[in-house]
């Protein structure tokens, strides 16, 4: 197992692309990564078309559209660790292969049943990329600074993936049919499959003992039943959701002690011992939480407040992921001046300010104040990616990169899933019976108004012109209370993890400064 000094093993150069040929591999390394999250936001676009044309109930759009998601985070340790066993490249080239085939059949669906099985080999197929990508950069760039600056580019890639994928999808849908937008995956794969053999380095542990099923089951019987009951938990305050997230506890439980025992585990449990990926683990799954919050909570505040479309919604929402792209630059800059502890404390203060601007949100204040405060969190919480990653990759033996890889991934799909979950109970609480209603509406009416803000909308167009135009404006009111109260205690989080940054990678020195001291471990 890991020692919590984690010692490097001599790196093995002759396997290492070298100048050129090591940014050309990276280029190729960022393609799948942009083309996995462009493909998130394309599903939503396209799913109003597959329920016209498959007839889709809206249990099965549901499924379709997480059940990706579900399976990516529930074989992502798995698939780290079997990469660190038979070879990074080698396990890229097949997801890649794999991804390129499902991408075709899912294309061309006639079935919902096929659609949704189909999505979730999709899923395992996209778990090899997270891991697989993080650690070739690692072997592919020895040097910190040069490492930060891939990660950087790693970064950017997956926000530009998040920007072009309303113009894509929405180009896509306009012209072809919703099957287009899975085949955008295919001429990506293949590239990666024609030249990353020649560019890409292999990289594997070779001292690995077969994988542990038991482990590989234990892990599975934790991730599956608690991301999908996070994710009901979102939609529905519920006893199923809770039991499902109880029971994966509960494997996870089981999976940690077995982890202990075993000479070759799935999951190094020393990795949590050593300060830089313990405490910038948490930064990042706790940061996730709140950008994937606020994206849920400001996204309806834009459609159902500011009164946005959808489309019009997502170009507002470039500005603050442009904010996001030029964080992860400067972070990236700064990081090889400053401790980085110390990049991700002000970051975080940063981000508190946003939070704080986001309070000053009202009904009637347009979409200055919350772009504007938008803006700033990103900017500010823009270096906890791209420097989590370097700082947990940096810190873990080559031979252990797959798998370290994997908790990266799964800590930020965690998060998400977490936010949305959190933010959306708490956005419940502060509205659901708060509507401060005119006499005149009594009964089913008021019950469904005072349920969400889209029922509100709904009831409020059935009403007399003058007490719909009150009904709307009391529930939209109520939404904008919950949407900065939410703010506030988003703000007082980053608060808090700006102390945890500052308190526990204090002594972390500048990436491609002299090795740190061993005290990294206490």
């Amino acid at each position: 197992m890991m020692s919590t000094s984690v010692s490097q093993k001599p790196a093995r150069e002759e396997t290492r692309p070298s100048g050129r040929k090591a940014w050309l591999g990276l280029v190729v390394l960022l393609l799948p990564m942009m083309l996995v999250m462009l493909d998130l936001g394309v599903i939503f676009l396209a799913i109003p078309y597959m329920v016209s044309d498959l007839s889709l109930s809206n249990l099965e759009a549901l499924w379709i559209i997480d059940i990706y998601g579900f399976f990516v985070v529930g074989f992502m340790v798995t698939i780290g660790r079997l990469g660190d066993r038979i070879g990074r490249r080698k396990l890229l080239l097949i997801g890649a292969a794999a991804f390129t085939v499902l991408s075709v059949i899912a294309a061309f669906s006639h079935s919902p049943a096929l659609l949704i099985v189909v999505r979730a080999l999709l899923g395992i197929a996209g778990a090899t990329i997270g891991p697989a990508v993080m650690a070739l950069i690692k072997e592919m760039f020895p040097d910190p600074k040069k490492m930060a600056t891939a990660f950087s580019m790693m970064a950017t890639a997956a926000m530009l993936g998040v920007l072009l994928g309303p113009t894509v999808g929405g180009f896509l849908l306009g012209v072809f049919w919703w099957g287009s937008t899975f085949l955008i995956a295919v001429p990506v794969m293949v590239l990666l499959l024609v030249v990353g053999p020649f560019v890409l380095p292999e990289s594997r542990d070779d001292s690995a003992q077969p994988l542990d099923l038991v482990s590989v089951g234990l892990s599975l019987a934790t991730m599956l039943p608690a991301i999908w009951g996070l994710t009901a938990l979102a939609r529905s305050l519920s006893v199923l959701p809770l039991v499902a997230i109880a029971v994966g506890l509960g494997f996870g439980v089981a999976f940690a002690r077995r982890q202990r025992r075993l000479a070759d585990p799935l999951v190094d449990m020393g990795f949590f011992r050593v300060r830089t990926v313990g405490a910038t683990l948490l930064v990042f799954l706790l940061v996730g939480i709140v950008q994937s919050g606020n994206g849920l909570v400001l996204n309806q505040h834009l459609q159902l407040v500011d009164g946005y479309s959808a489309f019009e919604t997502a170009l507002w929402m470039t500005l603050p992921v442009s904010m996001a792209i030029l964080g992860v630059h400067l972070s990236t800059m700064l990081a090889k001046r400053f401790p980085p502890g110390a990049v991700l404390t002000g970051g975080l203060l940063l981000a508190a300010t946003g939070e704080a601007v986001l309070t000053r949100m009202t009904a009637a204040s347009g979409v200055a104040t919350l772009i504007g405060g938008l803006c700033v969190v990103m900017l500010g919480t823009s270096p906890v990616g791209v420097l989590s990653g370097q700082l947990v990759m940096q810190a873990v033996p080559q031979e252990r990169a797959g798998s370290a890889g994997s908790l990266s991934g799964i800590s930020g799909e965690f998060g998400s899933a977490l936010g949305v979950a959190v933010f959306g109970s708490l956005m419940t609480a502060f509205y659901a019976g708060h509507v401060d209603l005119p006499e005149s509406v009594t009964g089913k009416t008021a019950s469904a108004i005072n349920e969400t803000l889209p029922h509100a909308i709904d009831a409020a167009g059935r009403l007399p012109a003058r007490t719909g135009g009150q009904v709307l404006a009391a529930a939209r009111d109520t939404f904008n209370t919950g949407a900065t109260s939410v703010a506030l205690l988003a703000m007082l989080l980053f608060l808090g993890l700006a102390f945890v940054a500052h308190k526990t990678l204090r002594g972390v020195r500048p990436i491609g400064s002299s090795p740190e001291p061993s005290e990294d471990n206490e």
